[in-house]
């Protein structure tokens, strides 16, 4: 029980993952039950699949995944542990650093040209968010 605790403690942020883990953790979360071949087939680039499951051994040692209880014997199934903070959020913002340079406002503007068309609650409510964050910023609405 104390070693979940420290494991617990010492988890960090989404974040602050490595690449090849978060990448792992990212596939595991969409396809929410999967074992080690099925998320090794999954990567880009893949390093070997004793590195895959090495990796996932480090993610559930620090709590961020845990393997998925079965009955009978089979693979070991793999499962995302619900975390504190947004996983959406976190993949957002680690594509926004990396396709746009940390750039919000090229982000937003690749994820508009893409869209066919908009509607007009759409327009509404980005029309809100660009309000709302500019009266953060204390400029003018």
């Amino acid at each position: 029980m104390a070693n979940r605790q420290t494991d617990r403690a010492e988890r960090h942020d989404l974040k602050e993952l490595p690449r090849r883990e978060r990448e792992l953790f990212e596939l595991l979360y969409a396809a929410g039950v999967a074992t080690a071949s099925d998320l090794h087939e999954k990567m880009t680039d893949p390093p070997s699949y004793s590195a895959v499951r090495a990796l996932l051994s480090r993610l559930e040692g620090r709590g961020f995944i845990r393997r998925k209880t079965q009955a009978g014997r089979g693979a070991i199934r793999y499962e995302c542990v619900p975390q504190s903070g947004d996983v959406r959020a976190s993949a957002l913002s680690n594509m926004v650093r990396t396709f746009f340079d940390g750039s919000a406002s090229a982000a937003a503007t690749a994820l508009l040209g893409m869209s066919e068309e908009l509607s007009s609650d759409d327009l509404d409510t980005i029309q809100k968010m660009i309000d709302r964050q500019k009266k953060r910023e204390g400029g003018n609405a």
